[in-house]
């Protein structure tokens, strides 16, 4: 019963602006009247100077009506914080955040652009919140394949007599396969490079390492271009791991937990079965010796618990991935070193659709390059500049163009519950109307712009007007609306509330003139100072989102 309590921020102001039911929720167990036992915990609250009256209304609900003079110095409180009032946690954590995750020798794809952008905003939230957290990019760089790839690699590299740029990465993988597939000296090759890279090899360590270097290039590149914060020292791929993984095997056979089945090493796990009803296996080394996927994500969340001594780990893949995390999180418990004290949580996402409903591709089938996807983007925001007259020129016009293109991009995705599929829709996501970025960006360049048509500066903040007080309510709610983006790992409730306060700024600022002739000048400066505080959340807000703004658009 008592989950069904609530306090709620009320909708209709006749209400009050707070709401609780907790003694309809009450009534029933105590066996009493809703409205005298409301009346009865009203009688019991503590004095507060921020509750101007409580009423008791319809059956049994408690409304809060608050004293406007303590929610304006809060506004006041807020305007002075660089932080707009969101308090330090308690106890801040370490949090370690897996994002973006791209393959070495594969070109980024739209796949990847959910985990990437969904991921950043993530920790932009939680480091703005005060949290310590640590991003750890995962890459795919080790691999059967890399015995391949460094055969064809150094192919290339004496057919041109030098060192080559690799910029075509899926005609080179597409080549090294063919050549694979086809030439038996070449695949012989390719598989003694493997067993050399596995074993230590100087000059294949040097010829991978060129690989990861050339491909990871081209993504710092990507992500700078997508305002994403990640960096080089931030990748923690794959190969990082090798020397764990024998360890790991060990550890768990030592336990009794992996078993030698069929020549292979096996973790059973009777909280997991197969299709036949069977308990499932998870295997952890083959027979030929290799480990899996299983076994590196054990080495690498153990390395995340142990050596970056994470208090939250999450993983942001999509949602296919989910039965081998849980898993791998049973095996971590079944060995120990997962325990309750580490908070692990795989955020899995939806597929980027086309518009009817099929999976984002070309018109050809083939999957769409991110920085194509980029380019359509900035090309696009270009051409509508031009057809609404803009002025902006030469490294202004093009700074604008990237801040609408890839905040459009960003936003079109994290404003959408991350769990479901969404429908990828140009039209939609430029549009200067409804919850999308340019809306967003537009609102607070109109902002700034009321600045430049006055001397004037913000005053003491006074609420008499029913606007003045929705838009006060709804800017103090902004720490709620980040802590739970936080807490659930979800910036679409983050996207929500700015485009919900962009809304009810535009109602306060058609009911509520700022500089029109016969306003009082203390009544200008209080609503100056509504105005430069709702710039600032939306200027925050789309920051944590990783979506710049700008003065003017």
């Amino acid at each position: 019963m008592l989950q069904n309590l609530r306090i709620d921020r009320s909708k209709d102001k006749a209400h009050g602006d707070f709401a609780t039911n907790a003694a309809l929720m009450l009534a029933k167990p105590l066996h009493q009247n809703p409205r005298e036992l409301a009346a009865q915990i009203i009688a019991h609250l503590p004095p507060s100077d921020k509750i101007a009256k409580v009423e008791i209304a319809g059956p049994g609900f408690i409304n809060f009506f608050v004293n406007q003079a303590d929610t304006a110095q809060g506004l006041m409180d807020m305007l002075a914080d660089a932080h707009l009032g969101i308090k330090p946690p308690e106890h801040p954590e370490t949090v370690v955040i897996d994002y973006s995750a791209p393959n070495v020798a594969k070109e980024m794809a739209v796949h990847h652009l959910r985990s990437t952008v969904i991921g950043d905003a993530v920790v932009r939230i939680l480091e703005f919140t005060g949290h310590k957290v640590i991003r750890a990019n995962h890459i795919g760089d080790w691999g059967t394949q890399f015995g391949m790839l460094i055969a064809y690699l150094e192919r290339m590299e004496n057919q041109q007599g030098s060192g080559m740029v690799l910029k075509d990465f899926e005609n080179f993988y597409t080549e090294a396969k063919k050549c694979y597939d086809e030439d038996p000296d070449f695949a012989v090759k390719a598989r003694r490079y493997v067993v050399m890279l596995q074993s230590g090899d100087a000059y294949c360590h040097e010829m991978w390492q060129k690989l990861v270097k050339m491909t990871m290039d081209q993504n710092y590149a990507l992500y700078k271009r997508l305002d994403v914060t990640l960096t080089e020292k931030d990748t923690m791929g794959e190969s990082m791991y090798n020397d764990m993984l024998p360890v790991i095997v060990k550890e768990l056979a030592d336990k009794g937990l992996a078993v030698r089945d069929d020549g292979a090493m096996v973790v059973f796990l009777d909280e997991f079965k197969n299709k036949e009803g069977e308990t499932a296996g998870v295997i952890v080394q083959k027979k030929d010796g290799g480990f899996l996927y299983t076994t590196t994500d054990l080495a690498c969340l153990k390395y995340r618990i142990e050596t970056l001594h994470a208090d939250r780990i999450i993983y942001f893949t999509d949602s296919r991935q989910a039965r081998h995390m849980q898993e791998v999180w049973a095996i971590a418990r079944k060995d120990g070193f997962l325990t309750d004290k580490v908070k692990v949580e795989h955020a899995p996402f939806g597929m980027m659709l086309n518009k009817d409903g099929k999976p984002f591709k070309t018109r050809d089938g083939k999957t769409v390059k991110l920085r194509d996807l980029l380019d359509e983007a900035e090309s696009r925001v270009d051409k509508m500049l031009t057809e609404r007259g803009s002025s902006f020129t030469g490294e202004a016009r093009a700074q604008v163009v990237h801040n609408i293109a890839i905040g459009a991009v960003k936003y079109a995705d994290l404003s959408k519950n991350r769990q479901t599929d969404y429908i990828f829709d140009w039209d939609s996501m430029l549009s200067f109307e409804g919850n999308t970025a340019p809306y967003l960006q537009y609102a607070y360049s109109r902002i700034r712009a009321i600045f430049r048509k006055t001397e004037l500066t913000g005053g003491q903040i006074v609420l008499t007007e029913e606007a003045e007080q929705e838009l006060a309510s709804k800017l103090l709610a902004f720490s709620e609306a980040v802590s739970q983006a936080a807490v659930k790992a979800m910036p679409h409730l983050l996207c929500t509330y700015l485009y919900e306060l962009s809304g009810i700024f535009m109602r306060f600022y058609e009911a509520c003139p700022v500089l029109k002739q016969g306003v009082p000048e203390e009544t200008a400066r209080s609503r100056l100072s509504l105005c430069d505080l709702t710039a600032k959340v939306l200027s925050n807000g789309l920051g944590m989102l990783g979506i710049n703004v700008m003065e003017q658009m």
